[in-house]
């Protein structure tokens, strides 16, 4: 029991915790990006973020995987918060946790097993295509400043993990952006910011219910969608822990992960958050960065909250041309 604790948890402490800072600081934009895809405040893709991160540390089947508010996830939301509400949208989302853990009861998580090879691959490489054009919009329009920065980010990014003894200490990512941060503030650049994506939360996530009549008429409603993100939900998750397996050499419980995605989104829609699942991009920027356990999950989504809500005016300073080096890294 506790080799098994030590080996899930503390085999990687320092190597978790840097990774998590990473993840933190990458997730906070994206969060709130996927917020305003799905026409909700940013806080409710934070809140997201925050609670399903830390719920599937303890409760998922692939360690070192990061998962949080995504943007698959937001497309499917935008018709049900457009017609109905937030409240239906944080309805929803604890029928899809519900759907989520009964597919895992059901096992039917193990059936990632059949998926071939060229699949996964396909997978892959789609999402880095993916990646990439959603950094564009960050790259078009703007001054010379900000290809300066992602210039130098990442070389910072791809040279300082050959510098002798600090390289294999710090990961090369948060050097990055603590780096750009750095320059942009003390030379007082213009150019667009964390601060920019949208206003920040100031306040702890708060327990409460939906406020949607319980009636067939309300299932009725957001039962499509339910399923739509809870099917989606598990794929990019399911996708996600194959590609963290090969990455790490190691195995994960698929139908555990079912039950913990479901979990976790049960969580967030009880404190005001949207459904959400595993991140490639981030679980990607996590085991790169040195994350391997449930640590670096967990340290993600706590510092993430902590960022957000107590250090908001730092986090806000922090240059969008950075984070767009770390996320074309990926």
């Amino acid at each position: 029991m506790l080799q098994t604790l030590k080996q899930n948890w503390f085999s990687n402490v320092r190597g978790d915790v840097l990774s998590g800072l990473v993840v933190a600081l990458a997730l906070i934009p994206e969060a709130i990006a996927f917020s305003i895809i799905a026409g909700v405040d940013p806080r409710v893709g934070l809140y997201a973020s925050f609670c399903i991160a830390v719920v599937i540390a303890f409760v998922g089947g692939r360690p070192g995987m990061i998962s949080a508010a995504t943007g698959a996830m937001a497309l499917l939301m935008v018709t049900l918060v457009r017609e109905h509400g937030l409240q239906y949208l944080l309805a929803a989302t604890l029928l899809c946790g519900l759907l989520q853990i009964g597919v895992g009861y059901l096992r039917l998580g193990s059936l990632m097993r059949f998926v071939s090879r060229s699949v996964v691959t396909g997978f892959v490489n789609a999402l880095a295509i993916l990646i990439f054009m959603a950094q564009l919009p960050e790259l078009t329009d703007v001054t010379w400043h900000v290809y300066a920065m992602t210039a130098a980010g990442l070389g910072i990014i791809y040279l300082f993990p050959h510098v002798p003894k600090l390289g294999k200490v710090i990961p090369s990512p948060l050097v990055c952006i603590l780096s750009m941060t750095a320059v942009a503030m003390y030379f007082g650049l213009d150019i667009r910011t964390v601060a920019d994506m949208g206003d920040l939360p100031d306040t702890l996530p708060v327990f409460l219910w939906p406020e949607v009549p319980l009636t067939f008429e309300t299932l009725a409603i957001i039962f499509p969608y339910s399923a739509a993100l809870a099917v989606v939900g598990l794929l990019e998750s399911l996708m996600t822990a194959t590609i963290v397996d090969d990455l790490t050499d190691t195995g994960s419980d698929k139908n555990r992960e079912c039950k913990g995605q479901g979990v976790s989104n049960i969580v967030s829609g009880l404190f005001g958050g949207m459904a959400g699942c595993a991140m490639i991009g981030q679980s990607v920027i996590n085991v790169k960065s040195g994350g391997r356990t449930r640590l670096s999950t967990l340290i993600a989504g706590v510092v993430l909250l902590l960022m957000v809500v107590f250090l908001s005016d730092w986090v806000g300073q922090i240059p969008m041309a950075a984070l767009v080096a770390v996320m074309i890294m990926v």
